[in-house]
């Protein structure tokens, strides 16, 4: 039975601390829900309030109707087409949100119901940049994940952690070293709701851990129709090492990652205990969530009195689990000794398991010398493993093959499914009404079956995409512009510097987008590997090149923030400045001004080391072009008409991958890329490129869209 819970706006909680003006009133309850965030006119509605104080609140609507001005709150409530446009938008929100049947062509199990969910757990979630509880791709799959969820209304429930000061923000010194900052997240500030109990008082879980009591209390964020569950230790009844479980994302020591997943894992299994949910599947997105399956074999073995053993084989049936790391240095390993501390004697007393046998269960082959991992937890308690494309379904086969040694690496029981991306939360909206024109208001139901999609889109002219697309191609140099003064600005430059990002970049140049995480196998420094062929590309005086970077290099990576330093010393020289520009503090809404207005996108991984990549999906659904090595999901993409590739199917030692895939980086660039872009008719179109660019639409929207992805999640895994 699911006890009365409720939440801080169901008691009466004021948003705003103001009353709307009745025209306005609606605002209130949409900013309450992300389903704002990727409907259309959503964001626009909240940006034509106060677009400068929108930018100000970096997209954050509870933010912007606490400051906006009484002044201008109430010249937009008496413009009467804003209120039409506001209650139109509530209209839909009401429609949307009471809709109760999931898409008609979805095979949904009979197990999977609202009152047998799917809990998908996940240590980051990037629903929007105004709620920063994600580092990068991972999250911003995860947010994907539960729109495209809500949209097909499957029923899921997402489990995650509340930190309080996320993951850093990014500022460069004036020697372009790598900053990181790190700001408070306040929830009275977020769209965030504190779940409480039937008495009125805060919804609380405990763990104990390192021998100690640790509480978390509960917040609640609607996304459409799916409900994201996060824990948070920021509670007086913590002490203050305990209060910081939840603090960093990814950071502390090894120690604090361990606890903070058994507060996930735990903690998760207890608060859904706690809210009468009783999933139908556990989805455990990478390993962090692992500890899971102990807790549930726990509740096993106390209500049926069964054996470890029989309650491990209970609880696979009802788990999945996806990895997205392709090498093994990059799953969670923890030292025996401290896996006993934090543990302490839990397993003997939970699971009648002694540390030995409990901490077997992380390892690969049971080496007592073995690290306890939580990958490896997580294959032996879930019934289904996958990768997150066909080929990092390979790497992972071979990769952990040693946990099946009788059988053959093509028959290790890891399968894949390709990452998506939400069509809704990335195409720019100008696009989003050229498809409605085009292909009809049903575009995003319609992309979801190939055929049609293609079909639709050959109704799309070549001078309404090439209009639309040189449309946000200027913004995008706007962007750049804007942006890098105010760093420069921020940062002290000399006033030369400053001024010269007013004119820096042209919207009639080919513009390259390059944005991912700072890491050593993303090889961010083989573009740099001839500077004096770049610069020589870049200054053509006939075909020139821009080039636009964002990216974060991980704090304690050293080589990495080396790279980018030395990257950011290159932009400075005279003779490229002012079209290579570095994006500080990449986030979703930089990475959506990028993917919608780059000409080409480049992403050049060491194969096969990016697992799927989801950024050039991004740019696709935006009649952009990849450039990529063939890897991740443009390994399953590319066709020879739809983006450029670098490099061929080799796997290489890295020096000489490096080296290969250098050369083919340059001379694909100069044969192909440029030549193509610049091959124009008399009327001055790029007819072939924007053949390319419609191909690209047609071929890899349906896809790699993250509605395809949760409805084969649906029928092949849950």
């Amino acid at each position: 039975m699911t006890p009365d819970i409720k939440t801080d706006s169901q008691t009466g909680a004021s948003m705003t601390g103001r009353e709307l003006p009745p025209t306005l009133a609606p605002l209130r309850e949409l900013s309450w829900n992300y389903w704002w965030s990727w409907a259309p006119d959503g964001a626009e509605i909240f940006r034509d309030l106060d677009s400068n104080l929108w930018q100000q609140c970096e997209q954050n609507p509870r933010l912007l109707l606490t400051q906006i001005s009484d002044l201008r709150l109430t010249q937009m409530a008496a413009d009467p087409s804003f209120a039409e446009r506001v209650q139109k938008l509530h209209e839909r929100f009401v429609a949307y949100t009471s809709e109760t049947r999931p898409w008609p062509k979805l095979q949904l199990s009979p197990r999977i119901t609202k009152q047998n969910p799917v809990a998908y757990f996940c240590a980051e979630f990037g629903v929007h940049n105004s709620l920063p509880l994600y580092s990068g791709g991972l999250g911003i799959l995860a947010g994907d994940h539960l729109k495209s969820a809500s949209d097909l209304n499957v029923p899921l429930v997402a489990i995650g952690l509340f930190y309080r000061f996320g993951y850093f923000r990014q500022r460069l010194r004036r020697d372009d070293w790598q900053e990181e900052q790190y700001r408070e997240n306040h929830s009275d500030e977020l769209a965030v709701h504190e779940v409480k109990d039937a008495d009125g008082q805060s919804l609380v879980v405990e763990v104990i851990m390192r021998d100690r009591k640790v509480v978390a209390r509960v917040w609640r964020v609607d996304v459409g129709r799916v409900q994201l569950y996060l824990l948070d230790t920021n509670v007086p009844e913590n002490e203050v090492t305990d209060r910081l479980v939840t603090g960093h994302l990814y950071g502390g020591d090894r120690e604090t990652r361990l606890v903070q997943e058994m507060m996930l894992g735990i903690g998760g299994i207890r608060l859904l205990e706690k809210l009468g949910i009783e999933p139908a599947v556990f989805h455990l997105n990478e390993g962090h969530s692992a500890f899971l399956t102990l807790k549930l074999a726990h509740q096993s073995m106390q209500r049926e009195g069964l054996s470890f053993v029989e309650a491990a084989n209970r609880v696979r049936e009802r788990c999945v689990f996806t990895t997205h790391t392709p090498v093994a240095a990059g799953h969670d390993e923890f030292e025996a000794a401290l896996v006993e501390k934090c543990f302490g004697d839990w397993p003997q007393q939970a699971l009648s398991l002694s540390m030995e046998e409990f901490v077997k269960l992380g390892r690969v082959n049971g080496d007592s010398q073995e690290w306890f991992g939580l990958t490896p937890l997580a294959l032996r308690m879930c019934r289904s493993s996958n990768g997150v494309s066909k080929k990092h379904g390979e790497v992972s086969r071979e990769l952990w093959r040693q946990m099946w040694p009788n059988v053959p690496a093509d028959k290790v029981p890891i399968t894949s499914i390709t990452n998506g991306v939400h069509p809704q939360t990335w195409v720019a909206p100008l696009l989003r009404r050229v498809y409605e024109e085009t292909v009809g208001e049903d575009w995003v139901e319609r992309s979801r079956d190939a055929s049609v999609w293609a079909y639709g889109i050959e109704n799309l002219s070549d001078e309404e995409l090439w209009k639309a697309h040189q449309l946000l191609k200027q913004r995008l140099v706007a962007f750049i512009r804007d942006h890098s003064f105010d760093a420069r600005l921020a940062r002290g430059e000399s006033e030369a510097h400053i001024e010269a990002a007013r004119t820096m970049f042209d919207p009639k140049i080919l513009t390259i987008g390059f944005a991912r995480r700072v890491a050593g196998y993303k090889r961010w420094d083989l573009l740099l590997s001839d500077t004096d062929l770049l610069t020589k590309l870049i200054n053509d005086s006939q075909r020139p090149v821009q080039f636009v970077f964002a990216g974060k290099a991980h704090p304690q990576d050293q080589g990495a923030k080396q790279v980018l330093q030395k990257l950011l010393d290159w932009q400075r020289d005279p003779s490229v400045r002012q079209r290579v520009s570095f994006i500080e503090d990449y986030d979703q809404e930089i990475a959506r001004q990028l993917v919608q207005g780059v000409d080409v996108w480049m992403n050049v991984p060491r194969r096969p080391m990016e697992a799927s990549g989801t950024s050039g999906e991004k740019v696709a659904i935006n009649g952009g072009l990849n450039f990529s090595v063939l890897d991740g999901w443009w390994l399953e993409g590319y066709d020879s008409d739809n983006g450029f590739a670098i490099g061929d199917f080799s796997e290489l030692g890295d020096d000489e991958a490096d080296l290969r895939d250098a050369e083919s980086t340059y001379r694909v660039l100069a044969e192909e890329v440029i030549q193509r872009f610049y091959d124009r008719d008399e009327e001055g179109m790029p007819r072939l490129w924007i053949a390319m660019m419609k191909r690209s639409v047609q071929t890899l929207v349906p896809r790699f869209s993250s509605d395809r992805m949760v409805a084969e999640y649906v029928e092949r895994i849950y």
